[in-house]
């Protein structure tokens, strides 16, 4: 089989031939369809993630049919389509387990950090971490909504956004375009926020009740003007950005960060009296995701590359140059 496989951190990607490998008792082998390219990748590809061996395999926004089942296997069919995301798999027993709180389990594996992932034509995932995949959605839709979109709507779940709200979405790349459409299907009155005024007509498409250009006004002062912000979900990666957002909660208001930025925040105490808060979110339900994909007509914007353009689609997705979710597709 063909894979793409990181040596070292900071090493090219590289096109490599393997066995396709073989699953153990409580494994599947994924024949992969589609694999999304995420920032998180960049975690393997730069070194940046704690306990990282090499060499590896990237990529978490998996989506691939079943092509043999481990001994003690049976929650699957041969032939089922699933998915799997960051969360790779767990112990099942220990406490946290046992409370559904499956990240912190200290036996939970990482798809594409401590196991390898699907930029690679077979995959092994583990039973206990896989999700059907909707017949509505290919393979190269669902693939980006296991990660992305079940991190923005995890993001909206977490700060409590309900119909009515004003929900303020930073940024319209490829975790922003989805929370736009997810926070309008949620009933909210949602405001996108990002800089020029390309992306406006688009975020008007996605279900955007207004849209602020940062770069002719200050979005926090325009969100006080529409009464605060009950969320503010951060998208784009900058810290300065983010930082000016503080000023547009409304009372009780929660900023939801869920892009890694490499800069530190500026938070001046006073800002956040009143009861608002400022935290961090990843993952979700990838089934709620999908589900919510499917009844809402939510899709992502992607474009689609061979296995061997894997470089490529990585460097476009690191520099904003893709629109707006790169994913592998591979060949039948």
């Amino acid at each position: 089989m063909k894979a793409i496989l990181v040596r070292s951190a900071g090493a090219d990607f590289e096109l490599i031939h393997r066995e396709i490998p073989e699953p153990r008792e409580h494994e599947v082998l994924l024949k992969v369809e589609a694999c999304g390219i995420c920032h998180g990748d960049a975690l393997l590809k730069e070194g940046r993630f704690p306990g990282l061996s090499y060499p590896r395999v990237p990529g978490h926004e998996v989506v691939g049919t079943i092509a043999k089942l481990g001994s003690s296997v049976t929650t699957w069919k041969l032939g089922e389509r699933v998915g799997v995301g960051w969360h790779g798999g767990h112990c099942c027993y220990c406490k946290a387990c046992r409370k559904g709180d499956h990240g912190a389990c200290p036996d939970h594996v990482v798809t594409g950090l401590s196991m390898d992932g699907g930029y690679a034509e077979y995959m092994i995932g583990r039973a206990e971490a896989m999700v059907a995949i909707p017949d509505e959605l290919s393979s190269v839709e669902a693939a980006p909504l296991l990660c992305a979109g079940s991190t923005v709507l995890g993001a909206l779940r977490h700060a409590g956004a309900e119909a009515g709200d004003l929900v303020a979405i930073q940024g319209m790349g490829g975790l922003g375009h989805l929370g736009v459409q997810f926070a309008d299907k949620l009933g909210c009155k949602t405001v996108a926020i990002s800089r020029g005024k390309e992306k406006e007509a688009l975020a008007f498409k996605l279900g955007a009740d207004a849209y602020i250009d940062t770069n002719e006004t200050d979005a926090a002062k325009q969100l006080q003007v529409m009464g605060g912000a009950h969320t503010i979900i951060c998208t784009a990666p900058s810290g300065k950005a983010m930082s000016s957002l503080i000023g547009g909660l409304a009372a009780g208001g929660k900023m939801v960060i869920v892009a890694a930025s490499p800069e530190p925040m500026t938070v001046i105490p006073f800002a956040i009296l009143g009861k608002k808060s400022i935290s961090g979110w990843v993952g979700g339900s990838m089934q709620q995701s999908l589900d919510f994909a499917v009844h809402g007509k939510i899709l992502p914007m992607i474009e689609t590359f061979p296995l061997e353009r894997a470089a490529e689609a990585f460097e476009k997705m690191m520099t904003a140059k893709v629109h707006f979710r790169a994913v592998l597709k591979m060949e039948s």
